[in-house]
């Protein structure tokens, strides 16, 4: 059985290698003695990263060994009062979990939404909310009683970004206070396992387009992979282009005949072209190429003619291309 240390006593360690570790910083800091940060980057990366840089200025010690091996022996040594995760990509073992106190803050209405790329996936399937639950660790992915959840709402114009926005806002607001109840004895509520469901870790090739799906799901997918993450893409003239910003129309021509990816409108006043998907038009506003900037959409996409996509007949003028550059060169 663990002590119970008062709130200016408690000694936190904190593990967060994602988005949400600035606001969890944040919060433990103010309420209690953060013993070491938990958290990749070294030399010049280290100082452009928020919460190795808040971590700095607070003069708390970082572990930029993230690995299993580093963080068993860091808690072995430091013996904290709590260990808080906020975004780790390893699964805890038993044995560690008995050397603290363990909480886990995940981005999902637990036991709903087990496992990762939770909030992105929520924007895919379309559900109608968030949430953030904060649960004591124990063996099993993402078990463990609740000790704090709330939801919010999923809009339609929601992306990644401003839901994590919101939600870090919550953890920033409620993640002192749920380690202080820990601390002092709460257990928590036990999740449902009959109501468990889990998401499978995403690639950056899951983001591809495919235009013969329906409007509102390609158009959730563009939402999902907004920054921080890599973005959702397609091709066009055999180059791979990033979609960052598009809309569903509601309003406009009824295509009794259509071919998924082609363009249908170019608009040089706004800038946006108009795509067709297997059963609607969805307006895209913002792309980049690979290695280049960002751009409005009918920058780069001129012709009614065009057809985003991989298709055959690009792959085959690209092979066109490379067997006459190696005739060149030969």
């Amino acid at each position: 059985m663990f002590s119970k240390p008062t709130t200016e006593q408690a000694r936190v360690v904190m593990l967060g290698l994602g988005i949400t570790a600035f606001s969890a910083l944040e919060a433990l800091a103010e309420r209690f003695k953060v013993v070491a940060v938990v958290r990749e980057g070294a030399g010049d990366y280290g100082y452009h990263d928020e919460t190795i840089a808040l971590a700095l200025k607070l003069d708390l010690p970082v572990c930029h060994d993230t690995s299993l091996r580093s963080v068993r022996t860091l808690i072995e040594n430091l013996q904290p009062d709590c260990v808080v995760v906020s975004s780790y990509n390893r699964i805890l073992p038993p044995d560690l979990l008995v050397q603290s106190r363990f909480i886990n803050v995940h981005y999902a209405p637990l036991p709903e939404y087990r496992g990762r790329a939770n909030v992105n996936w929520a924007i895919i399937n379309g559900e109608k909310v968030a949430g953030i639950s904060i649960h004591r660790m124990v063996p099993g992915l993402d078990a463990g009683n609740i000790l704090f959840q709330e939801t919010i709402s999923i809009s339609d114009s929601d992306t990644v970004t401003t839901l994590y926005d919101r939600l870090n806002a919550i953890q920033r607001r409620v993640l002192g206070d749920t380690v202080a109840n820990l601390l002092a004895g709460a257990e928590g509520t036990p999740q449902d396992e009959s109501r468990a469901s889990y998401c499978c870790t995403r690639l950056p090739e899951d983001g591809e387009i495919n235009w013969s799906g329906d409007t509102l799901a390609i158009d959730r997918l563009i939402r999902s992979l907004a920054p921080p993450y890599p973005g959702a893409f397609t091709w066009f003239e055999g180059r791979r282009m990033i979609i960052w910003s598009a809309r569903p129309v509601s309003e406009g021509p009824r295509f009794a005949g259509r071919v998924p990816g082609r363009i249908v409108a170019v608009s040089k006043s706004d800038g946006t072209v108009d795509v067709l998907t297997s059963d609607g038009v969805l307006r895209v506003i913002e792309v980049q190429f690979d290695g280049e900037s960002r751009a409005p959409a009918a920058s780069i996409i001129k012709s009614s003619k065009a057809t985003l996509g991989l298709r055959v007949s690009d792959l085959l003028k690209r092979i066109e291309q490379l067997e006459a550059e190696v005739a060149r060169r030969s």
